[in-house]
């Protein structure tokens, strides 16, 4: 069962892209069609799948989130009671919600079947730095 684990460290709020290192992963194993699922183990940051030609997408996706789910110090947010580890935690949860944490790609021929602008990306919700930790598992389809 090929299962890898990738650490992205992150230095606060954003969009980290870290396909080639799937890419890696990918081409290192001896199956060449199946399922990757891709996971991260955290609460408080998702993955997506997003366009990596203009970084004015990434910049518009947090300004989005950032306005869709401000810190529990902005009076909009005073109904949060979650605060326990400082004003960006509860909107961090709350963004991961809304998003995702695992990704299913296809695979074929030994590689992602991403379309030509997509990369995948850890999105960080918190304001302090991470290690985020990302499962890779790619499922083989039966010869």
């Amino acid at each position: 069962m090929p299962l890898d684990q990738l650490t992205i460290q992150t230095t606060g709020p954003g969009l980290y892209e870290f396909t080639d290192r799937v890419e890696d992963f990918v081409r290192g194993q001896a199956a060449s069609d199946g399922l990757l699922t891709v996971f991260v183990r955290h609460t408080s940051c998702s993955l997506l799948i997003q366009e990596n030609a203009d970084p004015d997408v990434q910049r518009d996706l947090q300004a989005f989130f950032c306005r869709l789910a401000p810190p529990t110090s902005d009076p909009a947010m005073d109904f949060i009671v979650h605060r326990a580890e400082g004003p960006d935690d509860m909107p961090a949860h709350i963004r991961a919600a809304l998003t995702q944490t695992s990704l299913g790609i296809p695979v074929a021929d030994g590689r992602m079947l991403l379309g030509t602008w997509q990369g995948l990306y850890l999105f960080e919700h918190r304001d302090r730095p991470h290690r985020r930790q990302i499962v890779l598992h790619l499922a083989a389809d039966a010869p």
